[in-house]
């Protein structure tokens, strides 16, 4: 045994020890760190702006701090880019954390000494639950890639600033340095398939062991390296042991992902943003993904369809039930408050407290009051395809506003790795899963008010192109599941068949 496995197995078993005993303390965990929030909050140019020194317990909180998005936070971090201190948290953010918003524009999202760790840390534990579950310690000893975005860093204000991705790269540890791909001059490419095939050349002699990244542009990343070699990911890499994901949902991936692999392979999912890390799945046997409940963060949940009230139900993780849909609010050491990250969520356990993201709160379709979400389209596609034998390369939803009553419908627009052999048939069950899912969409349907969908098959490489045509390939980019407008769609019809 090697000297990176032989160590990981004995620091793996410590870390899942500690992380399993946090599962018995999550919500005294979780009010000590609203407690040590406040208490730094409070001398900070938010806190005094929110009376925070008034705040001891979530009501009095609640009362204090309305709910935010990054438009109404923008004030304050617009003084902390002009290099003002002790605005959100003490001090300055030792990073600004860019991310390209879809209403918002570029946001900058801080990031502080405090905070890093939730970042860093948290994608170690979810390596180390695996080694500790399954005692697979081999992959430490081969190469290891992490398809992100560039490393390279500007400053604003005197902040460095840049991709999240490329901040954590800078955090690889010593040890880890020499297993990881690509190269630092390669990752710094920021046209994503010229970049690609700089990755594809540097791996495809590697002894690959690890694979992380988001699924549709791991899939790329696949696709290249087969076209190349002429062989399946696994005879390409035989030790290739571990693939890590995050971003969005895996399942609509899942089956070309693993018919590309072409063999057996352990996966781990992680639910990461530039806000923080929120949650990473602990176990291969276990559903959903464990809440990072001890990790600086403070979590609220929303009953998501409060979300856009003006005083909506904030709960605390002791309130919240298996099967309710909630928007997602953190509260961190990095100064964000009140701050809505835009994801809902559903707790399928709480004990230990497992959830799994459910959606966008703006990525939903209720152009006629149908309130259809990302889960329920996920769901209503993916069984269609497993019983048709279908496998779907990408897709998105939109609504097809036409004039007369039962003249509009929901319009998907699907890029089919196979196609169906009866493309209406197909459309129809699709259709009639997502009545069985929304009792709104159904009603609708019944009454004569929406046409069942209708489906446009993209070509091959559709979503891709259109991606690459608003600069948007690669990276931590993606394609967005569902769309209350005709923006995207329009967009598509260029790339239908």
């Amino acid at each position: 045994m090697k000297i990176k496995s032989f160590l990981a197995k004995p620091f793996a078993h410590y870390v899942y020890k500690g992380i399993k005993k946090g599962m018995t303390t999550a919500v005294a965990d979780q009010e000590n760190i609203l407690k040590e929030l406040l208490k730094i909050g409070k001398a900070t140019e938010f806190g005094k702006d929110h009376h925070l020194q008034d705040v001891n317990v979530h009501e009095e909180y609640v009362q204090a701090v309305p709910v935010r998005d990054y438009e109404q936070f923008k004030p304050y971090i617009e003084k902390i880019k002009e290099g003002k201190h002790n605005v959100l948290w003490k001090g300055l953010p030792i990073y600004l954390a860019k991310t390209s918003g879809t209403t918002s524009g570029v946001k900058y999202i801080p990031i502080s000494k405090d905070s890093i760790d939730n970042h860093i840390n948290t994608a170690r534990n979810a390596l180390l639950c695996y080694i500790a579950e399954s005692g697979n310690t081999n992959f430490t000893e081969g190469k290891m890639i992490f398809l992100s975005g560039s490393p390279e860093l500007t400053r604003v204000g005197g902040i460095p600033t840049g991709r999240l991705s490329g901040i954590v790269n800078h955090h690889v540890p010593s040890y880890l340095r020499s297993n990881q791909l690509p190269s630092y001059e390669t990752n710094c490419i920021e046209e994503w398939e010229t970049k690609l095939d700089k990755i594809v050349a540097e791996t495809i002699n590697q002894d690959m062991t690890l694979i992380s990244g988001i699924p549709p542009w791991t899939q790329m990343y696949f696709d290249r390296l087969i076209e190349k070699s002429g062989k399946k990911i696994k005879d390409l890499f035989p030790n290739f042991s571990v693939l890590v994901h995050g971003g969005v949902n895996f399942e609509p991936y899942k089956n070309k992902l693993m018919e590309s692999i072409g063999g057996k392979i352990a996966t781990i999912e992680t639910f990461p943003a530039s806000e923080g890390f929120m949650a990473f799945q602990d176990s291969q046997d276990a559903e959903g993904l464990l809440l990072n409940t001890n990790s600086g963060i403070f979590f609220e949940f929303i009953p998501a369809g409060e979300i856009f009230n003006a005083n909506p139900t904030r709960l605390s993780l002791k309130d919240v039930k298996v099967g309710e849909n909630y928007a997602l609010i953190i509260n961190n050491n990095a100064g964000l408050w009140g701050y809505n990250i835009g994801d809902t969520v559903k707790f399928v356990s709480t004990n230990p407290y497992r959830l799994v993201v459910t959606g966008r709160i703006k990525h939903f379709i209720s152009a006629f009051g149908e309130h259809v979400i990302g889960e329920e389209v996920e769901h209503s596609l993916i069984k269609a395809a497993e019983e048709e034998g279908v496998h779907i390369t990408e897709f998105t939803v939109a609504p097809m506003i036409n004039q007369g009553k039962g003249k509009s419908y929901h319009e998907w627009f699907i890029e089919f790795e196979n196609k169906p052999n009866n493309l209406e048939r197909f459309a129809e069950k699709v259709d009639i899963n997502l009545r069985k899912k929304n009792i709104y969409y159904n009603d609708l349907i019944t009454g004569n008010i929406l046409l069942p969908l209708h489906i446009r098959p993209v070509k091959k490489n559709g979503f891709i192109d259109y991606m690459k045509s608003i600069g948007k390939l690669g990276g931590q980019n993606k394609v967005p599941r569902l769309s209350n407008d005709r923006n995207i769609a329009s967009a598509l019809e260029k790339y239908v068949e």
